[in-house]
């Protein structure tokens, strides 16, 4: 995520706003009447001449009221704005509703997978044995038993007594980063509708924005005027598809780094479980009790058929 971009796109955006707003200030300043001109003469019995300035002057904030919109409401301005920044605005909506789904889904689901692993290393920490640790791992969900029944089934498959124990543990540890690495990649799955929604709706924005200032400089040159009142229209659809996008963006790059720490933290637990599987491994290995592992293998086997 680059921050200092989304901070750069806000400043293009309010140098296009500032452009935009001085050159209606300066073509709305009078000019002076020229001095070579000579002052109208109003003669005294012309009463009608007088009044004319003032009605001009009362006829122009209906001019301009009638080309203001009637609703500035968010939602007054998406149904009075161009096909195109509806478009952008309804397509930030469902990044948004995406972004908060993902939420839900990856938080429970996080949630529970924590939770597991930490019951699981208790068991794994109090058992003196793999056999042990597969006995009060029986009721226990998630990677952790997985570990476990890796541990024991590669035991089982180095119980010949002329292999090393250097052999079995290394062997022993290349199936635990197995099974790290695929737990760690199914709980990243929908992690990166975050990451691309959170670089990439503030462009969308940006978009909006632009096509927004587009249809103002259109409209000044249809309306033959520069008055504010023309391309304020063009201006609050670009800011609102500004913000759609920043309310898409925002909560996305938050919720991104908030499951990054959290699964940061989880492979943090499953290292400490392969951790003790591999000690309970080691001291198995160390008492000669490949045995009893290969029969708890066998039963563990016939069970399951």
């Amino acid at each position: 995520m680059r921050h200092p971009s989304i901070v750069m796109r806000l400043a293009f955006i309010a140098l296009l706003l500032g452009t935009l707003l001085t050159f209606t200030a300066h073509a709305d300043t009078p000019t002076a009447p020229a001095a070579s001109e000579p002052a109208p003469v109003i003669e005294a019995g012309d009463d009608n001449a007088a009044p004319e300035p003032e009605a001009a002057a009362a006829d122009e904030p209906h001019s301009v009221n009638a080309s203001l919109p009637h609703d500035l409401s968010p939602m007054g301005m998406y149904r009075q704005a161009d096909w195109v920044v509806k478009a952008v605005m309804l397509g930030l909506l469902f990044a948004s509703v995406v972004t908060w789904t993902v939420w839900a889904v990856k938080a429970l689901q996080l949630m529970t997978v924590k939770r597991h692993a930490k019951e699981a290393v208790q068991h794994l920490q109090q058992a003196k044995s793999l056999k042990e640790a597969l006995l009060a791992l029986q009721s226990s969900k998630g990677a952790i038993p997985m570990l476990a029944k890796a541990a024991q089934h590669e035991l089982h498959l180095s119980s010949d007594r002329a292999m090393s124990k250097d052999g079995v543990k290394e062997r022993t540890f290349s199936r635990l980063q197995d099974i790290e690495a695929i737990t760690g990649r199914q709980l990243n799955q929908g992690t990166g509708l975050l990451a691309t929604i959170g670089s990439t709706a503030p462009f969308v924005g940006l978009f909006g924005t632009v096509w927004g200032i587009m249809n103002s400089f259109i409209g000044i040159a249809a309306a033959n005027t520069t008055n504010l009142a023309v391309v304020a229209p063009g201006i609050a659809e670009a800011l609102l598809a500004t913000a759609i996008g920043l309310l898409a963006a925002i909560p996305a790059v938050i919720i991104y780094n908030h499951f990054a720490r959290g699964m940061g933290a989880f492979r943090g637990q499953l290292g400490n479980a392969s951790s003790e599987v591999l000690r309970l491994v080691s001291r198995d290995l160390d008492r000669g009790d490949m045995g009893a592992i290969e029969k708890q293998d066998d039963a563990s086997q016939s069970e399951a058929a």
